[in-house]
């Protein structure tokens, strides 16, 4: 590793910060839809896919959809990638990757599961699949999505992973639920849909009864052993070693966010590179602080732009001055806050709006069972706090 680097030793800080960023974040993968090298603290979801994945290979159904949901940068998309990569390759399962943004209508969606690699597998027997003379290319009207998906999934077992869900536009998804509710009747058929905290809410314009059939996995910040794994384990296998005290600064100062736990992990790493070290200890931490708070502080740059565009740049501010003294809220709470944003006279639907929208931006969710909220990102707040101008 060191050998394509030359030793940058007593550089000032500011040559060195540019060699950081020079020569990138190595294993680390930090980034919209990035995949980790060691997908940590994933574990029971990994084994749930598995299981479904050998059940259907078994020619069955799941009993259910799954559904992914969690505030952004959660590792949402890089689970989906994780079943995409070992679907094909632990079993006979043929697996379909989607995004909202790609179809707009139902004959797109039936388009873009009968893809002109898909007819391209068939046999000269099989080209006239029950009957359908449709393909890509051809004027002729493409299948409805059910027979679409039926086609798919009576060939070999079929699982569709729909990202950003809560994109979906509400005619087209509630024609793709209803034929994956049918198909999985009586075909080997799993649909997993990913999306932000409010897919709830975006489902239930669809169908009432989908959310509450299918199967829901929270996607949160991992747990403190999770991250120091997400760290550690890319390192070691670049045989860089890290020392307990760094690994705690790190672990704590990403707050187990995983896209802040790759930005971490990525400039530990440039800087072994550029100092060509074996060992990452509490100084080098330190010395790349400033690289992380940079990148950090723009990523959350954004997000308040966000918050100030939709107008609850204040109410986001009093959630947060609110949170300082408590770590969870119950939805009174939350919405004492979030009026006391908005000034006195807001009324309750503006509230309730608010409200649905911070949960959108995964500013605040519900990251278990119980009623109550919790901060999506808690440096998050602290950034708002700061830069956000008091009332």
């Amino acid at each position: 590793m060191g050998t394509r680097h030359h030793a940058a030793r007593g550089l000032p800080t500011r040559r060195l910060l540019a060699r950081l960023e020079e020569v990138g974040t190595g294993p680390f993968r930090p980034g919209p839809g990035g995949f980790p090298p060691y997908l940590a603290g994933r574990e029971r979801e990994q084994d749930l896919f598995r299981g479904l994945l050998a059940r259907l290979d078994r020619g069955e159904a799941p009993s259910s959809e799954v559904i992914l949901y969690g505030p952004r940068g959660n590792g949402k998309t890089a689970l989906l990638r994780w079943i995409r990569k070992v679907a094909p390759a632990s079993s006979g399962v043929d697996v379909e990757a989607l995004m909202p943004s790609r179809f707009k209508s139902p004959t797109r969606l039936a388009e873009l599961l009968l893809p002109a690699g898909w007819w391209k597998t068939l046999k000269p027997d099989e080209v006239g699949v029950r009957g359908i003379t449709w393909r890509p290319g051809k004027r002729s009207a493409a299948p409805a999505p059910a027979q679409a998906l039926a086609l798919r999934a009576a060939r070999k077992p079929l699982v569709v992973l729909l990202d950003e869900a809560h994109t979906l536009d509400p005619e087209v998804g509630r024609l793709l639920l209803n034929a994956a509710q049918k198909v999985r009747r009586s075909a080997p058929f799993l649909l997993v849909l990913a999306g932000t905290p409010d897919l709830r809410a975006h489902l239930g314009t669809m169908g009432a009864s989908f959310w509450n059939r299918s199967r829901k996995l929270r996607i949160g910040r991992l747990d403190e052993r999770a991250a120091a794994e997400a760290i550690r384990e890319p390192l070691e296998a670049e045989d860089l070693a890290i020392t307990d005290e760094a690994l705690e600064h790190l672990v704590r100062d990403s707050d187990g966010y995983p896209f802040f736990v790759q930005l971490w992990g990525g400039a530990v790493w440039a800087r072994a590179v550029v100092e060509s070290r074996r060992k990452i200890g509490a100084d080098d931490a330190r010395t790349c602080q400033a690289v992380f708070d940079e990148q950090r502080d723009d990523y959350y740059s954004d997000r308040f732009h966000e918050l100030d565009d939709s107008g609850l740049l204040q109410p986001a501010r009093a959630v947060a001055e609110t949170f300082r003294s408590r770590p969870v809220l119950s939805g009174s709470e939350l919405r004492a806050a979030i009026r006391q944003g908005f000034g006195e006279a807001a009324g309750d639907d503006e509230v309730a709006a608010a409200a649905r929208k911070l949960r959108h931006l995964g500013f605040i969710w519900q990251a278990g069972t119980r009623q109550v909220w919790e901060p999506g990102i808690p440096s998050l707040m602290d950034y708002i706090l700061r830069e956000a101008p008091a009332p």
